[in-house]
């Protein structure tokens, strides 16, 4: 079933309120096409499209009515997404809105948010005559270094905070951007009510300014918190709880502090059929410091059966704990709250083929209230999507291994990487957060340590009887394809990162072998490569030393032509599709 009435509503959003104060009209000025039809289509050529319709009949009148709601604020904060990445991807849309005959340089935007795109040898270039991507996206100033906000922290220690806080952009103190903050405080006043002495830091501090996201998105924050509050208001008699969740993260938008939300969200029983990722949370996209949050909506509908089905299996989530390879176990809660869901539509960072989510990611929120696991049923078990897998791995592995690999599988070891995140080192040895004290290889870590869990976590079910032996393997085989890469890894990327790390770990342990151009699996050597792994990254993490940890990601992310360039070409010449182009029926329509 599709609503006719969501189809739309959004014009970007006619049928809501607009924004209290408008910008002016965006300026196209010098942006034009940068490529060709030879440079375009190859990556369309590779690129799936993949039109989610997620059933929503089960929807009552009040969930249909909050759907446009949420959808409205979702494309809201999609455009905050694009701005965040780069500081022209606004007028890039502006001039592709301008120019319709231009029907592949709009799939490349779409496809990579924004007017930079990654190219099949895995490079990032800009296809429109925009300014070349920078470390800094646009959440630092413009033309900032790693080696200059270091110098400055030097000689300013105590400004390090209030400067890589998660929600704040770093703007110039120029005389422009001081007058920009304070007149966005001075139209809300609930702004300057609710960051109390931020107006003196904006008068007073020198070089940078910390402007909280709320005040730097202002009128974009604000039409995001009508929209939550109203879709609050038109589900609150059939579930409460989400209503008051919504009412939450939009408070939590303006406080730039989600910790009301996040405590709703993760413990409350909602008792309708949806639910929503909502606000900034994930930093993948900030190259410089790995701590800027970026913004993301992601609207889900229950599916019910499998839901049931997924909390019955946790029930063996503290004997994993205590199987970890380190010394510092620690209690950890089972009625993790974790559902299957489908896809009504994904905004910002959330966009394109995520199959899970695990949040909040603060250690102390975590430790407080847990965190709640968003498994994307139509994603994780979409055909199309594993027909592409089992190509790749049917190309890298010997020929007797190539049907190893199951959907099943794939799903299951998800899960356990989502799980994984609750589980084993939450804060350094001296008490420090892991992102503060790793920086820009705390994710690589994390993610990693993820992964490792769940493959260890295979074993011990199977151990306990909980999986069969065909269900390891299907695990142990989608870990494998997992680590896999078709291009050498860039060193901001956490995950392709942590992948090849642990390609080159199984390697060194025997896990994998190289054999007659392709990789053989030995699954007696799988457990202790993944067992030894595991115990380096979580003493890692323990230490929390970020000088440590870098020097052992450059140890083991070589790439060689022999080995994993020959791999990577034969991935590559199996492969159909590359990338994904997400559509939804909620906002774009059959197709």
């Amino acid at each position: 079933m599709r609503f006719p009435v969501l189809a739309l509503c959004l014009t970007l959003a006619a049928c809501a309120t607009a924004p209290a104060h408008t910008a002016a009209p965006l300026s196209t000025a010098g942006v034009a096409s940068a490529w060709d039809a030879a440079r375009i289509e190859p990556i369309l050529q590779r690129t799936q499209r993949l039109h989610l319709a997620a059933d929503v009949s089960a929807l009552s009148p009040g969930e249909q009515a909050a759907v446009r709601e949420l959808l409205a604020a979702g494309e809201r904060m999609h455009r905050l997404y694009m701005a965040q990445r780069h500081p022209q991807a606004l007028a890039a849309q502006a001039y592709l809105d301008a120019h319709p005959e231009l029907a592949g340089e709009r799939d490349l935007f779409r496809l990579n948010a924004g007017p930079i795109a990654s190219t099949l040898d895995n490079t990032r270039e800009a296809f429109l005559t925009v300014a070349p991507e920078a470390p800094a996206r646009n959440v630092y100033p413009q033309g900032a270094t790693r080696a200059a906000l270091d110098a400055f922290f030097a000689t300013h220690p105590e400004r390090r905070d209030e400067l890589l806080d998660g929600r704040a952009a770093v703007w110039a103190a120029t005389p422009e951007n001081r007058r920009r903050a304070l007149a966005a405080l001075d139209r809300h006043p609930a702004l300057d009510a609710l960051h109390p002495g931020l107006r003196d830091r904006l008068r007073t501090s020198e070089t940078y300014l910390a402007v909280p996201y709320s005040v730097a998105y202002a009128e974009d924050i604000f039409f995001v918190y009508d929209r939550l509050n109203a879709a609050a208001a038109h589900v609150e008699s059939g579930d409460p709880a989400f209503a008051r969740y919504l009412r939450l993260r939009a408070r939590d938008l303006l406080t730039d502090d989600y910790e009301a939300g996040d405590a709703a969200w993760v413990s409350g029983r909602f008792t309708g059929n949806l639910n929503a990722q909502i606000g900034a949370y994930e930093t993948y996209d900030d190259a410089l410091y790995g701590v800027k949050t970026f913004f993301s909506l992601s609207l889900l509908v229950r599916d019910r059966p499998r839901s049931d089905e997924l909390q019955a299996a946790l029930g063996d989530i503290q004997t994993v704990e205590n199987a970890l390879p380190y010394q510092h176990h620690r209690e950890v809660r089972s009625d993790i709250p974790v559902g299957v869901y489908n896809i009504i539509a994904d905004f910002g960072q959330a966009r394109g083929a995520n199959t899970a989510t695990i949040l909040p990611n603060e250690a102390y929120l975590a430790r407080q209230y847990g965190r709640t696991i968003l498994m994307r049923g139509n994603i994780l078990l979409n055909e199309e999507q594993f027909a592409e897998t089992h190509r790749a791995f049917a190309a890298a592995v010997i020929p007797g291994q190539a049907d190893d690999i199951a959907a099943e599988g794939a799903f299951y070891r998800t899960l356990w990487h989502e799980i994984g995140h609750y589980l084993g080192v939450d804060q350094t040895a001296d008490g420090r957060d892991l992102d503060a004290a790793l920086e820009d290889t705390a994710d690589l870590l994390e993610e990693m340590k993820a992964d490792l869990v769940s493959l260890e976590a295979a074993r011990i079910l199977h151990q306990r009887g909980r999986i069969s032996d065909a269900q390891l393997r299907s695990i142990y085989a989608s870990g494998v394809r997992r680590v896999l890469q078709k291009n050498r890894p860039r060193r901001e990327q956490p995950y392709q990162t942590m992948q090849l790390i642990q390609w080159n770990w199984f390697m060194e342990r025997g896990a994998l072998r190289f054999e007659d151009g392709r990789l053989g699996i030995d699954y007696a050597r799988y457990p202790e490569a993944v067992t030894s792994l595991l115990r380096d990254v979580l003493a890692l993490q323990r230490a929390g030393d970020r000088a440590g940890a870098s020097a052992f990601v450059d140890r083991w992310t070589t790439w060689t032509p022999e080995l994993h360039e020959a791999i990577a070409s034969r991935m590559r010449d199996s492969e159909r599709t590359r990338y994904t182009l997400v559509t939804y029926e909620a906002i774009d329509g059959p197709r």
